[in-house]
């Protein structure tokens, strides 16, 4: 898509409109062979635009969607043993991007996937306030457990503590617990019930924030609306 030349190196982050204005007067652009003129438009996809002899580089449009993670793909971005990755759902989105924190092999549920490592940040640091809530299947005393759960405890050195901790069911045997973390250390859902000798059967994430999993197929991804994003990026 043809913009003026102005336009183009204000998007690309270089310089206000207006200050582009006097580059461009001052010939310091040059689009392709030729110095630029004032007025003039270009393509960055097409056209090789050049700021005191340095190329602008397109910035690549940010993305944000949500993945309903199946067990047994693991978080990362490639795997040496061979293992399935995330990035395989997501084959079809043909620009780079990675998972916003992780869930382990093992786990399954809502993942956010992008290339904004803002975002990204936002979303996993706790002073963000954005909760992770887990659905778990657990075997042992789930009332017990749920009681000793809503205290801090130390896991690995580490001082945790549930947001909230809901019992949705109780079995012969077992249980499942809701469970909502704020923190984010490795597999701390799973450690934090073995420390009340509760043993997870399933553990599945179903929301970040006020961001639920829905309906979404397991495997399944899609594209988080501007809300979406807006909640995320703007608390």
């Amino acid at each position: 898509m043809r913009e003026r030349i102005q336009k183009i190196i204000s998007a690309a982050g270089i310089a206000s409109r207006r200050e582009a204005e006097k580059m461009i007067l001052d010939g310091r652009i040059r689009v392709n062979d030729a110095i630029a003129k004032l007025g003039e438009s270009a393509d960055i996809s097409v056209d090789e635009i050049f700021v005191d002899g340095k190329p602008i580089i397109p910035k690549e449009d940010n993305i944000y969607i949500m993945l309903n993670k199946p067990r047994g793909y693991i978080t990362t971005m490639s795997d040496d043993r061979g293992r399935q990755t995330v990035l395989e759902l997501t084959a079809d989105i043909k620009t780079r991007i990675y998972p916003v924190g992780r869930l382990d092999m093992d786990s399954e549920g809502l993942l956010l996937m992008t290339n904004d490592g803002h975002f990204s940040n936002r979303v996993m640091h706790p002073s963000g306030g954005f909760a992770k809530i887990y659905e778990v299947c657990v075997v042992g005393d789930v009332e017990t457990a749920a009681q000793t759960l809503r205290f801090p405890m130390d896991i690995e050195g580490n001082t945790v503590k549930a947001v909230s901790v809901e019992i949705v069911n109780i079995s012969q045997g077992g249980g499942v617990l809701r469970i909502a973390i704020s923190q984010g250390i490795n597999r701390q859902i799973r450690k934090m019930c073995a420390a009340c000798r509760l043993r997870v059967r399933s553990l599945k994430r179903i929301s970040i924030g006020k961001l639920s999993l829905g309906n979404l197929k397991s495997g399944s991804w899609r594209h988080l609306s501007k809300e979406e994003v807006g909640y995320f990026q703007n608390g």
